[in-house]
């Protein structure tokens, strides 16, 4: 019997406090877990991650557009993408930029991983 494939998470958010805390909640939860804190790093992925957790707010970029570019991309179109903001009211503004879903800061960890879960096929 073979061991289960472990999904692969990828964090991109430039706060280090609130990667190592997502890295810390995920790996306990079984998952393999990648992170930068260099919004750009990820329209450069050759291995694509399960989920994508991104941050809108990240210095000098903006992660609505990241995620423009990751949905516009064949390779990366079918990605899942959760954007992350401590703005609630910009929400809507993540969808139209093609997130696949959406978390406010400070968020519950069970939360996260809720969303997380439902986006992984």
């Amino acid at each position: 019997m073979t061991e289960p494939q472990l999904k692969t998470i990828m964090i991109a958010d430039d706060d280090p406090g609130i990667v190592d805390a997502i890295e810390m909640l995920l790996e306990f939860e079984g998952y393999h877990v990648r992170s930068t804190v260099n919004g750009s790093d990820v329209l450069l992925m050759t291995d694509l991650p399960d989920v994508l957790l991104l941050d809108i707010w990240m210095s000098g970029e903006d992660g609505r557009d990241i995620c423009k570019k990751l949905k516009e991309s064949e390779f990366t179109r079918h990605m899942p993408v959760i954007m992350i903001s401590a703005s609630r009211d910009i929400k809507q503004s993540a969808m139209d930029a093609g997130a696949d879903d959406f978390v406010a800061k400070p968020f519950e960890m069970n939360e996260l991983l809720e969303k997380v879960k439902a986006q992984i096929k």
